[in-house]
């Protein structure tokens, strides 16, 4: 095991030598030592029977409010800890390996709180911070809609109501998060406003609205082959009653550029840790329950040259995953510092995604193999590990990010910002 450096507090290596031990400095470092804890001993010994029966990990949650982690990304002028995207992706990868699912509630939670403290008035800012910080209140997200094409929106209607009110219409998919959060933040389109503006901009909301607001349901119909435990299900809106003080989004306040590079870089975090996971998984298992093949003339399994080589390929490509991941994040703060350019975040970003992708379902798919036929006893477990792998891959075609890499290395290219690029 590395030793390791004695300055801040030291998270364990993530997998032997190969992804040694962390210190963090500060008051952070002291809650993801908790937060490491609680991952340990309480998250990741229930992650199997929580994917064999889906929805909303409670408990689970629970234990990870009692670290304090809800509050590392809320800015430190706010109550926070102002974390480095660089250090919660790291957090992220940490919590897939211990259960993905919890893994992308936690990402939503950390995504939405830096999106939003860039728009949001500041008369916002405060109680906002003060139901995180103070309140551990957790963040859902009720997004995305059934339109004709993954980035159609605007479906869900808000129409004003009483002086200083609103009422919101639709329906919502893929609602990571949202069924078990305290506050969802729910996107809406106010056509009046667009019209009286003539600017459709001025018409979009981001409504921060509590988990028990009338009219708000949960529909518990999230039945996907992984990530069981995101509850990522649909939300319906019907006539939903939201007061405008907490419409999170300030009309004049310049959007984000970033928001899209950031979410790519929390998928490849959580891939990656999937797939470390997994591999952590099978090392355990071959010295102890896996038989040696009997023309490798070895007395156990992890003896044998063959079961040596996958596993090291697989660690090798995982390697470069974390690196390309880590990167990422650095890319993320050196650009809100700016220090470099967002083209230069989104080749990171895209990178990252495309590696993290490959490496995540090798692992999950073929390290299973040096276990031998015992691995795939149900009690296990391994098959999760793909089957998480996968079903998140999917959020978004992987090969668009190696052809927007490839349109930039031939043409110079740069992506607009967008909602996926």
């Amino acid at each position: 095991m590395t030793t390791a450096p004695a300055e801040g507090h030291v998270l364990p290596p993530l997998l032997r030598d190969l992804f040694p031990a962390r210190s963090v400095p500060g008051p952070a470092g002291e809650v993801l030592l908790h937060v490491q804890h609680v991952l340990d001993t309480e998250v990741a010994p229930t992650a199997a029977q929580r994917d064999r029966t889906g929805g909303y990990p409670h408990q689970a949650i629970a234990a990870l409010k009692r670290t304090g982690i809800l509050a590392l990304a809320v800015p430190r002028e706010w109550g926070g800890m102002g974390i480095a995207q660089e250090l919660s992706l790291e957090i992220m990868l940490r919590i897939a390996m211990a259960d993905p699912a919890v893994a992308q509630i936690y990402k939503v939670h950390d995504d939405l709180l830096r999106e939003i403290f860039v728009y949001a008035p500041a008369a916002f800012r405060g109680p906002l911070a003060r139901r995180v910080v103070d309140g551990h209140a957790i963040l859902g997200m009720a997004v995305a809609e059934n339109g004709r094409t993954a980035d159609s929106f605007l479906q869900t209607l808000a129409r004003p109501g009483p002086e200083g009110t609103h009422f919101i219409s639709g329906r919502k998919i893929y609602a990571t998060g949202a069924s078990g959060a305290d506050l969802v933040a729910v996107s809406s389109f106010d056509p009046v406003r667009a019209q009286q503006t003539g600017s459709i901009r001025d018409g979009v909301r981001m409504d921060i609205i509590p988990h028990d607001t009338a009219g708000l349901v949960f529909h518990h119909d999230w039945n996907r082959m992984g990530q069981r435990a995101t509850d990522s299900g649909t939300v319906t809106l019907e006539d939903v009653q939201v007061d405008d003080r907490w419409n999170a989004l300030s009309p004049d306040a310049p959007l984000p550029q970033h928001v899209s590079l950031r979410f790519q870089a929390g998928f490849s975090a959580i891939l990656t840790g999937i797939g470390i996971g997994a591999l952590r998984a099978v090392c355990a298992f071959v010295p102890q329950r896996a038989r040696p093949w009997g023309t490798a003339g070895v007395d156990s399994a992890d003896q044998d040259p063959y079961v040596r080589r996958l596993l090291g390929e697989i660690g090798a490509d995982l390697f470069g995953a974390y690196c390309s991941v880590m990167q990422a994040g650095r890319m993320l703060d050196g650009y809100e510092q700016g220090h470099v350019t967002r083209n230069a975040v989104a080749m990171a970003a895209s990178a990252a995604r495309s590696v993290a992708t490959r490496a995540a379902l090798r692992a999950a798919g073929d390290a299973p193999a040096a276990a031998g036929a015992r691995g795939t006893d149900a009690v296990n477990g391994l098959d999760r590990y793909w089957r998480d792998a996968r079903t998140l891959s999917l959020h978004d075609p992987v090969d668009w990010k190696n052809a927007e890499i490839g349109r930039h290395l031939l043409t110079g290219w740069a992506p607009e910002p967008g909602l996926y690029q």
